[in-house]
């Protein structure tokens, strides 16, 4: 791990009675992806506005890049770049228009500017750079957000739920390009997201965040081993009664009901299926399905929060 680039200790944010984010200790190392989970209203968008100085904490403090964020706001703003959900870009302006006026904002050379464009030349398609954002598609405006993000070389990058709203392919393709930044530059990334394939696709680290409170941080390999080895999942005509059966057995480390099954965690999967089924049928279930799997961060945000992610379009 490199050395830190952000150090939270208590940061907390309220509008009027809404307390919206409620003591945060969190830390990001310089060189990772940190994946910021959870769902709507948690209090993520609210974290990264703080860090990124666009709003004051009510509480707590934060140090971003060595600097904090209060009293050290334009000292941070210069070295960081910014992808917000809503991506402000102007339909009546080209791609190339848009990153070289964000450049001059940064203070670079027309020189500079044509160097950077250059070499974040897989961000853009150069066949539509100097067309109309307004023809753009929704992946094409969102990568057009993130190059413009990055003209000034930030040290640290920030996206807030960079692909929410956009199709399969044009999410697979900003992850790519996450990735590739992380990778090849050794960029610093705080990416706050309520999809769970995304936070486990991108991220060294998670940190799970619920109801203005961090509930959970590690690796996702750390975190879903945190909950057990394997899950069976398995529907059945009377829960309640299945709840009993299974909780009994010896090979069966908790049960908790899912939306549309019970998720009975086990160290053991391949082990505890053949009991399992013998106990359901002793207490006369009727068996739907039952299924074998590892454990995913759904089943980490259950077991932290009892609840489920619900993802909004």
């Amino acid at each position: 791990m490199g050395e830190l680039v952000i150090e939270t200790s208590g940061l907390a944010r309220s509008f009027g009675d809404v307390h919206a984010v409620r003591g945060v200790d969190l830390s990001v190392s310089s060189g990772e992806i940190y994946g910021f989970l959870g769902p709507n209203g948690a209090g993520k968008s609210t974290v990264v506005k703080m860090l990124i100085t666009l709003l004051t904490p009510s509480a707590g403090s934060a140090i971003v890049l060595g600097h904090d964020i209060v009293d050290e706001a334009a000292d941070i703003r210069l070295r960081i770049g910014v992808a917000l959900q809503d991506a402000s870009l102007d339909d009546k302006q080209s791609g190339r228009e848009i990153l070289q006026m964000q450049g001059a904002l940064y203070g670079l050379t027309s020189a500079e500017i044509d160097k950077r464009i250059d070499e974040l030349s897989s961000l853009v398609e150069f066949d539509a750079i100097d067309r109309w954002i307004g023809t753009y598609s929704g992946g094409m405006k969102r990568r057009l957000d993130l190059a413009a993000s990055l003209i000034h070389n930030p040290d640290m990058l920030f996206l807030d739920e960079p692909t929410t709203g956009l199709d399969p392919t044009s999410r697979v393709q900003v992850w790519n390009e996450v990735r590739a930044l992380n990778e090849q530059f050794g960029t610093t990334i705080f990416l706050t997201t309520q999809y769970l394939e995304e936070a486990d696709e991108l991220a060294d680290r998670v940190g799970i965040i619920n109801a203005g409170e961090l509930v959970g941080e590690g690796s996702p390999e750390e975190l879903k081993r945190s909950i057990g080895a394997d899950v069976i999942q398995v529907s059945v005509d009377n829960n309640d009664a299945a709840v009993a059966a299974l909780e009994a057995l010896p090979v069966v480390d908790k049960v908790d009901r899912g939306p549309r099954a019970l998720l009975v965690s086990v160290s053991d999967g391949a082990a505890a299926v053949a009991p399992v089924v013998v106990a359901l049928d002793g207490a006369g279930l009727s068996v739907g399905e039952l299924t074998l799997r590892t454990p995913t961060l759904d089943d980490v945000f259950l077991e932290l929060t009892g609840d489920r992610i619900e993802v909004s379009a």
